[in-house]
């Protein structure tokens, strides 16, 4: 008697789901990578991961016309026609064969329904809508055959198990019975395998007369089932028709009846809606932006904006309806004259003529340089312990980088005259996504700052503020900043940079917290920066993302005085993202958790701010989680990006701000980053000697530290100064715990501008 054999692998029938890991071929470079792969319904689809089932599949394939082939013990090929053709990999043969036993019975069950398919629509003949009692007698049907089917599919769960355990013990008295000498008791043995046998024989029959039975239950349904879904499918074209003409025409008739009324200026709106059976008292506007159609906004922070209904838009004469007690706050802190208001800028007391700034620097040189000679040894290593040719840089420090956030400062002067914290937190929120807008095709990397050095930006005649940086720590290198405004802002950072190469791409992370208080209301702000990530470093395209440093890709900018809180999200890059690249959304909250503003728009062009006036929970979202619609107003244009100065291309993309960072003043510090060497000549493009000038200075900046060194050995610091780790005492800035946001950081102590007035300078170190 031959040994007994393993258990078969259960069969998946043709109407279940099939789904498991496979290895996929991709390219030549990656060559096979792990996949997530369904078979259901005649389609086989891929994914990533089981995670992306609910909203990004990467391909699908239809097996009524594929072809599938087997290569060798692992491998099989599906393809369609030389469409589409998938390279797959099983882990093992045993894996393999379930997977073709699956396929080839799911492409045998999806051509038998395309013919059946096929017959019932060439028979098929459209029937007149039926009535309300037919569509609830058919419902009823329908219910009635599915707890039929219900109960047929139960027959066959139960037959599976009796025929599972059934067999198994078959299995074992077949295992007894070989394993028994010739002379023994061999009349019961047989006897017990026979009755075994029988019990299995009886559990199979019965299994195939459930199958049968539901077989054919479903086959005799089936055409009707089709009819009936082909029917709601022409009716749901038609309706989607008909919405689609009434739109058009509704447009149209609200069109001539805004041609038709005239109105003073004064009564007129542009940010209103009108409805088509106000009579000639009603408000009108003489721009057609306003009667577009919105589409519903998605995104991937878990809400939803649609226009608001139109009885929010209505306005009296001058007077604003009740909306400010539903949201608790003035509402025409919202509208044009608010917004016109915080525009407004007092006229200029100078008398002597503000200094014109450059427009220009040297182009860029062509210079050849290996990059994965350099970098290939640089693969998870902290890039900023590792000195880099300037070939790398843009001529800039990051203390002058630090400084570009401050390129829309009129967003913060804006901020300054709100009455509404909430709206200030909008302004807030804007600036702090305007900050990323100079670096989308910068992907040079600033120099790092030498230890005491720092960088003024003095624009108090021009723009009403200035700006002080110091490189307070190398090792982490670390940057304070501080800049404050005559207008009324102050903005302070501390900023430690941690940068990692990964092989395909470079990532920066900024680790700190940037805080902005303004002195009329005395509202303290905080966030964070985000990761910056630098793409395709060996092949291709340069490229640069922004990715949320925190769980889920989600940053917060707080106001500690009111609670008042702004959820920001930068979407992550995807190719396959139907998203907006560069994507931005946000919502604001007050201390309770109700939402007031939405915001939306991309880091590198634009964002919009629109007012919630009602909210409510919606449908699931993708990942079953329940998103909330906002019901908005108009969205309103709170930040737009400068455009480019002509050149730029050949300059950096440096900005018209950025332009002007490294030009040459008097009267700075000698520690200021416009007398670095280095910096200087590769601006003027001679880039051999930037960088022999760049290692004398990292060479002289070791050795001034191993001097330190040996001094901190002599005088032992107390428990209260403690020891810094570069033995190093910032010269503007000191060390605080702010009692507000709870965080330890570098501030400006004062002294910087007086000893400028002065000409004092003998307390800064040389450094160059």
């Amino acid at each position: 008697m031959s040994e007994p054999k393993p258990p078969t692998p259960i069969i998946p029938t043709p109407g279940d789901m099939y789904k498991g890991w496979l290895f996929k071929w991709t390219n030549y470079i990656k060559g096979y990578q792990r996949r997530w792969f369904v078979l259901s319904n005649g389609l086989l689809s891929y994914y990533r991961c089981q995670a992306e089932m609910g909203h990004t599949c990467r391909g699908t394939i239809n097996l009524a016309t594929a072809n599938i082939a087997v290569e060798d013990s692992c491998n099989f090929v599906i393809s369609n026609g030389g469409a589409q053709t998938y390279h797959l990999k099983a882990s093992s043969e045993v894996e393999r064969q379930r997977w073709i036993t699956a396929l080839e019975l799911a492409k045998a069950k999806a051509v038998r329904m395309q013919d059946e398919s096929d017959d019932s629509a060439d028979e098929f003949s459209a029937a007149p809508p039926a009535s309300t009692q037919a569509r609830g007698s058919h419902t009823s049907e329908v219910q009635s055959t599915l707890r039929i089917l219900g109960s047929k599919v139960e027959d066959l769960t139960t037959c599976n198990d009796l025929i599972v355990k059934h067999g198994s013990a078959l299995q074992r008295s077949l295992s007894e019975l070989e394993g028994l000498q010739v002379g023994t008791d061999m009349g019961e043995k047989i006897r017990q395998v026979t009755e075994r046998a029988t019990l299995f024989r009886i559990t199979a029959n019965a299994m195939i007369n459930a199958c049968r039975d539901f077989l054919s239950m479903s086959q005799s349904h089936s055409k009707r089932w089709q009819k009936a879904l082909q029917t709601e499918r022409e009716q749901r074209i038609r309706l989607e028709e008909t919405l689609e003409q009434l739109a058009k025409q509704h447009n149209h008739l609200e069109r001539a009846f805004r041609g038709a009324t005239v109105l003073p200026p004064s009564l007129s709106n542009p940010n209103l809606s009108i409805k088509s059976g106000v009579s000639g008292k009603g408000d009108a506007s003489d721009e057609d932006d306003d009667n577009e159609f919105f589409d519903a906004m998605e995104d991937p922070t878990g809400f939803i904006t649609v226009p608001a209904d139109p009885k929010y838009h209505r306005r009296s004469g001058s007077n604003i309806s009740g909306i400010s007690n539903e949201t608790g706050m003035d509402d025409q802190s919202y509208d044009e004259l608010s917004l016109a208001s915080n525009s407004e800028s007092s006229p200029p007391l100078e008398l002597e003529p503000v200094r014109q700034r450059r427009t220009r620097i040297p182009d860029k040189p062509n210079y050849y340089l290996n990059l994965w000679s350099i970098m290939k040894n640089c693969i998870g290593k902290e890039l900023s312990k590792i000195p880099m040719p300037v070939n790398f840089n843009e001529p800039l420090s990051m203390l002058q980088r630090l400084s570009e956030d401050l390129e829309y400062y009129e967003l913060l002067d804006k901020a300054a005259k709100c009455q509404s914290s909430l709206e200030q937190m909008c302004y807030v929120a804007a600036f702090t996504v305007s900050s990323y807008s100079t670096t989308v095709h910068r992907t040079g990397k600033p120099f790092n700052p030498l230890l005491g050095e720092t960088f003024e930006l003095d624009r108090i005649r021009e723009s009403g503020y200035r700006s002080l940086c110091e490189q307070v720590s190398h090792h982490p290198p670390a940057a304070a900043h501080h800049a404050f405004s005559e207008k009324g802002w102050t903005l302070r950072q501390e900023i430690t940079l941690a940068s990692k190469f990964r092989g395909k791409y470079l990532s920066i992370m900024p680790l700190g917290s940037i805080q902005c208080m303004f002195d009329k209301s005395n509202n303290h702000y905080s966030w964070k920066k985000v990761t910056t990530t630098v793409h395709n470093i060996i092949v291709g395209k340069l490229w640069i993302d922004q990715v949320a440093v925190v769980v889920s890709g989600e940053i917060d900018v707080v106001n500690h005085k009111t609670g008042d809180r702004c959820h920001l999200k930068f979407a992550p890059y995807s190719y396959f993202s139907r998203d907006v690249p560069r994507k931005v959304t946000g919502v604001v909250t007050d201390k309770d958790g109700k939402a007031h503003y939405v915001l939306s728009g991309t880091w590198d062009e634009k964002m919009e701010f629109s007012r919630i006036m009602q909210s409510s929970k919606g449908e699931n979202g993708t990942e079953g989680k329940q998103r909330t619609v906002y019901q908005t107003l108009k969205p309103k244009e709170i930040w737009r990006k400068n455009p480019l100065p002509e050149g730029a291309e050949n300059m950096y993309y440096f900005s018209s701000l950025a332009l002007t960072l490294n030009e040459p003043e008097e009267g700075v510090a000698p520690t200021d980053s416009r007398r670095r060497p280095d910096q200087r000549l590769m601006e003027e493009g001679r880039w051999d000697e930037a960088n022999a000038e760049k290692q004398r200075l990292e060479e002289k900046q070791r050795s001034t530290r191993r001097e330190r060194e040996r001094d901190a050995v002599k005088v032992v610091p107390t428990p209260e100064e403690g020891a810094h780790p570069d033995n190093y005492q910032a010269l503007w800035f000191e060390k605080i715990h702010d009692s507000v946001s709870g965080e330890t950081l570098h501030v400006y102590k004062g002294g910087y501008w007086d000893a400028k007035e002065q000409g004092s300078w003998e307390m800064c170190p040389d450094i160059f």
